[in-house]
């Protein structure tokens, strides 16, 4: 009874082997790309660039 007791155990500390995807690689590799180019923005424009909205158009009317 102990033997079998302790196989099983044995059985549960095994390691499992991880199942490697290509698609979570690729995943990776895209979220990697995607924030070094973020950053690289960031760098380029620098803390003190600021993107002020454009003047509304007046409209047709010459009183406005």
């Amino acid at each position: 009874m102990a033997a079998g007791n302790i196989a099983k155990a044995r059985a549960l500390l095994t390691a499992p082997t991880p199942g490697a995807s290509a698609w979570s690689a690729l995943g990776a590799a895209a979220l990697a790309a995607t924030a070094a180019v973020m950053m690289a923005g960031v760098m380029v424009l620098g803390p003190g660039v600021r993107f002020d909205e454009p003047p509304v158009a007046q409209g047709l009317s010459p009183n406005g």
